[in-house]
């Protein structure tokens, strides 16, 4: 048990010396871009190989077209507030993937996939613009390697119950709780967090990518509509509701615009 604590208090200790360059708070990141990034361009490039990758399209085309342009703009956010060389270690692809799932999503490292599915949600290039802000911010911000941490804590608190509960009906109990109450506590917000995190860093980076930020809930509003309305409660999900993100996009929209202004963004497409 002791042991346990132990580690429990190692890692902390290496979580708070980790710090998100575009909120200046303290992150839980136990693992370091050399161990996770591997793992994940391989898992990339098999999920490549094993699936219908569209090339040499107008939308394939436009995909990576706008990937760049937002990761450049991140790059020139990140030197113009002190990070240079944050970027260093990524490795930045965008594939167009033939699926009529209606997602995209990002991997450690900045490898990122669009299902063919989103692309009537999209509708234009600003409209992919607002998705791929997104995406490219679950990179710039580590979102993967502190999923994996937080993870990492809920199998060690577990562990630690298991050993200091001896009776067994106790334990089980416990582990029921545990499970449970760790999801829907601490897990769910979590991931709710991160991605009111991408969305927030995504609209300025967008922005300064030259694309109108006020896109962004105009988006949302098009994916509510085709979901139907069917959706989990806010607090059963692992993201925010439409409602949030639409209200949360609308707000932050006019200082996205101001942020843009400051690298010469002036127009918008």
């Amino acid at each position: 048990m002791k042991k346990l604590v132990l580690i429990i208090a190692i890692f902390m200790g290496v979580a708070a010396c980790k710090v998100n360059p575009f909120t200046g708070k303290k992150v839980l990141n136990f693992y370091p871009n050399s161990q996770i990034f591997p793992m994940a361009f391989a898992q990339y490039d098999q999920f490549l190989n094993e699936n219908n990758v569209v090339e040499n399209t107008a939308e394939a085309r436009m995909i990576t077209n706008v990937g760049q342009r937002i990761s450049s703009a991140a790059e020139r956010w990140l030197a113009a507030n002190g990070h240079p060389g944050y970027l260093s270690d990524y490795k930045w692809e965008y594939n167009l993937v033939n699926d009529k799932t209606v997602n995209a999503w990002c991997m450690p490292g900045g490898k990122i996939v669009f299902y063919t599915g989103i692309l009537p949600i999209t509708q234009s290039e600003r409209g992919i613009a607002v998705v791929m802000g997104h995406e490219v911010a679950h990179a710039l911000a580590d979102h993967g390697a502190q999923r994996m941490s937080a993870g990492t804590l809920q199998q060690v608190g577990a562990i630690a119950g298991n050993i200091a509960i001896k009776d067994e009906q106790t334990r089980n109990m416990f582990n029921q709780a545990y499970g449970l109450g760790s999801t829907i506590g601490l897990m769910l917000p979590f991931s709710r967090s991160h991605e009111t995190e991408a969305d927030l860093i995504g609209l300025q980076i967008m922005a300064i990518a030259g694309y109108d930020p006020t896109e962004a809930a105009e988006l949302w509003k098009r994916m509510k509509a085709n979901s139907g309305g069917q959706a989990p409660p806010e607090f059963l999900s692992t993201h925010p509701s439409n409602d949030t993100r639409i209200a949360n996009l609308t707000e932050w929209a006019p200082s996205a615009k101001q942020e843009a202004m400051k690298f010469g963004v002036t127009t918008f497409k």
